[in-house]
């Protein structure tokens, strides 16, 4: 795991090596055991290294092929290298242990397609000084992120935005359509990102840069008919289920350094902690974070897996104020600003503190099995036509009776959703997803067009399949709130504190087969029921049957008190932002600490979070 950064025909007249030495320095947290710098011509890359695999100096980077031809910096593991490794000894004589050269051995044999043989996670860099072109890989599921921008012919890219900042080479502005879209959703949808001109590379996807065109190439999408399973039984799903999450694992505790799992005593990283017991020839290390207070205290649940497969088990104990004083800690942390992460940074903070360097997570979970409310909702509309087929006059007034009778954030989300022209499944999504309504955007953003979000053209871009609407759910929510969200946030907080987080849930294997399970086999009538069912025998019905916690702190009580001062030191900062009606945040920001119902906090923290990071990057619009 690490950091890379790159130029290519560039035209700016910039010191290659200066450019190349400040983005470096911006990403020095994601890599702090070794960094490298290579320049040919209008060519240049840089790396930062955590080293996970083969940690001797031989792994550092940028990585060259025996020739010096082949040139490649790299972020992440392949985490099948030792398969391949094996296929490609005849074809090529390996040096060293590390999966980077790996990645060069592959390119040579079958080109720019090597990419489709990878199982991991990714985003590298890989020149080809014989033709003079250069590939930027991102994985499949975007576990790791690929910022960039271009001009005239040429590009910057790097694995954090604040990088490109850095670098001098471009100016960074808000831009404004991304700003209505972080209201709606508390991050921005890639490609897009909060600054005009700096975009994300897709997941699944590469560019192909020569000195005449900037090519992307899409070599994997999420579908959910990559498997016939028409005529499979439960019994064959489940067994199937078990042995791609089986295999998931072990490919993913492969690594030189110690490595352990968090552990919070939920379904996903209870069946994670098992399964790595499974094939670990001693103890698993497993990291909880608890609490004094008996509210967010999840101490039980944890300890129960630890003692049932004696893990090698640390029990973090913090106070809920231990946690609010690293919440401006975790903001100084954010490369893009995000609604979410301060949970993130803790967790991987105290976990890194422990001398571990990687950690495995349940992260995925409920995404691939259908473990959110939302997939119910969604369903549920789609056994419910009759709503849709109702006169929308009549859906009008409906909405607006509940709306009276029964003010609340579900209120204006139902009334919005009947008020629709039409109620579709892409809609229904976009909305269960939203945090300001589009009337109190047109408020905050007063001179900024609201058009269809891009959650809602992400939902419209998949076919709801009848028998497969949860599947639908599940590509929704992976190409929207788990890439843009979970996956960002867990990239950029743990990096922060050089730990590197591995989620056995995303193996792209395990995600083409379930989304290939019908609803009748995958329907949730418990908790993630298909998982669950898939390994009885590694978690207990007291864990499946618990009550769901997470991070459910007093966020609202911390905004109105402790965290008051800091909340409005933010939000003063959107000044910086012109299309942002100041005025009106603070209407809302009043509304809010006077308990309006209509104002959550939730919806108040991302403005907070936006005006800390506009500041600290100082971004103008």
């Amino acid at each position: 795991m690490c950091g890379i950064n790159g130029i290519a025909y560039w035209k700016s007249g910039a010191d290659m090596h200066s450019v190349l030495g400040k983005m470096n320095d911006a990403i020095a947290h994601r890599g702090p055991d070794a960094e490298g710098v290579f320049v040919d011509g209008n060519i240049g890359l840089g790396h930062r290294r955590l080293s996970i695999i083969d940690t001797s100096a031989a792994g550092n980077q940028p990585f060259y092929s025996s020739d010096k031809n082949i040139v490649v910096v790299f972020n992440g593991e392949i985490y099948n290298y030792i398969e391949l490794k094996e296929e490609l000894q005849s074809d090529y004589h390996f040096h060293t242990s590390t999966d980077t050269e790996v990645i060069i051995a592959a390119y040579l044999k079958w080109g720019e397609k090597c990419v489709e043989r990878f199982i991991g996670m990714f985003g590298l860099a890989l020149l080809d000084k014989r033709s003079d072109t250069l590939f930027i890989f991102r994985d499949r599921l975007g576990v790791k992120p690929i910022y960039f921008a271009q001009n005239s012919g040429g590009i910057i890219f790097s694995s954090e935005i604040r990088a490109i900042i850095r670098s001098g080479l471009i100016t960074a502005k808000i831009d404004g359509n991304s700003l209505i879209e972080y209201l709606k959703f508390q991050s921005v949808q890639a490609p897009s990102t909060i600054l005009q001109g700096i975009d994300m590379l897709m997941p699944g996807s590469f560019l192909k840069v020569t000195d005449k065109a900037i090519e992307t190439i899409q070599y994997w999408s999420l579908s959910d008919s990559k498997f016939d399973l028409n005529n499979a039984s439960r019994d064959e799903v489940k067994l199937e289920v078990r042995r791609l999450l089986e295999d998931a694992v072990a490919l993913r505790m492969r690594a030189d350094v110690p490595f352990g799992a968090f552990l919070s005593g939920g379904i996903d990283s209870s069946i994670v902690v098992g399964l790595m017991s499974k094939f670990a020839t001693k103890p698993v290390n497993t990291f909880s974070i608890t609490f004094h207070e008996t509210e967010y205290n999840e101490e039980e649940y944890s300890s129960l897996i630890a003692d049932l497969y004696k893990t090698d088990h640390h029990n973090i104990k913090l106070s809920a104020n231990d946690f609010l004083k690293l919440v401006p800690e975790a903001l100084n942390a954010m490369d893009h600003p995000s609604g979410d992460g301060p949970n993130t940074y803790v967790v991987s903070k105290v976990t890194r503190e422990a001398g571990v360097k990687m950690a495995m997570s349940g992260l995925g979970g409920d995404e691939v099995f259908a473990g959110y409310d939302v997939f119910k909702r969604v369903y549920a509309l789609q056994q419910k036509k009759w709503i849709a087929a109702t006169p929308r006059a009549l859906r009008a007034l409906a909405a607006s009776a509940l709306n009276t009778v029964k003010p609340s954030i579900a209120s204006q989300k139902i009334g919005e959703l009947l008020k629709s022209e039409s109620i579709d499944v892409a809609s229904t999504y976009a909305l269960t997803r939203q945090l300001w309504m589009d009337k109190s955007i047109a408020k905050l953003c007063p001179n900024t067009n609201i058009g269809k979000s891009q959650v809602y053209q992400i939902a419209s871009s998949f076919e709801a399949s009848p028998n497969k609407i949860l599947s639908y759910v599940s590509k929704c929510e992976m190409k929207s709130y788990m890439l843009n969200v979970l996956l960002r946030d867990a990239d950029q907080m743990s990096m922060a504190s050089a730990l590197e987080i591995r989620v056995p849930f995303l193996d792209h294997r395990l995600v083409d087969y379930v989304l290939s399970v019908s609803d009748n086999i995958k329907f949730p009538h418990s908790p993630k029921q298909l998982l669950v069912e898939s390994c009885a025998d590694v978690i207990p019905d007291s864990i499946v049957n618990r009550p769901k916690m997470g991070f459910t702190f007093p966020w609202a009580h911390w905004m109105k008190n402790e965290l008051k001062s800091f909340c409005e030191e933010g939000l003063g900062s959107l000044k910086r932002i012109e299309d942002l009606d100041h005025q009106e945040v603070i209407v809302q920001w009043n509304q809010f600490l006077s308990g309006s119902k209509l104002v959550s906090w939730s919806r108040m923290w991302p403005l907070v979070v936006l005006g800390h990071w506009v500041n600290k990057n100082q971004i103008e619009q």
